[in-house]
């Protein structure tokens, strides 16, 4: 149990962080220093979640995500990073046509 309380706090850490990157990278008024500025403080706070072990594509691309934020500064790269984790999250949702067979007959 203890594994899995990690976890899912590591998760959501992981989420917080890259919502308030994605929120920030895709603002009209964005600014270098304050971006850099916003990063450091938040990457702090993510430092004192213990990392563990993700296997699901989309909690590693979270994480590679979180790294490359962290690593880089270039905004087209990273809202295009942040561009595929959205696609990647999305594409997790699944939802049937109810009448599909109904819609040629």
């Amino acid at each position: 149990m203890n594994d899995k309380i990690k976890r899912v706090k590591y998760l959501r850490g992981l989420e917080k962080f890259s919502k308030l990157i994605i929120r920030n990278l895709k603002r009209d008024d964005y600014d270098a220093s304050k971006f850099r500025a916003l990063v450091e403080k938040n990457v702090q706070i993510l430092a004192k979640i213990e990392p563990v072990y993700l296997d699901q594509p989309y909690s590693k691309s979270l994480c590679e995500f979180a790294n490359l934020v962290i690593s880089n500064d270039d905004k087209a790269m990273l809202l295009k990073a942040a561009n595929s984790l959205e696609k990647l999250k999305n594409s997790k949702t699944y939802k049937k046509d109810k009448h599909k067979g109904q819609i040629y007959e």
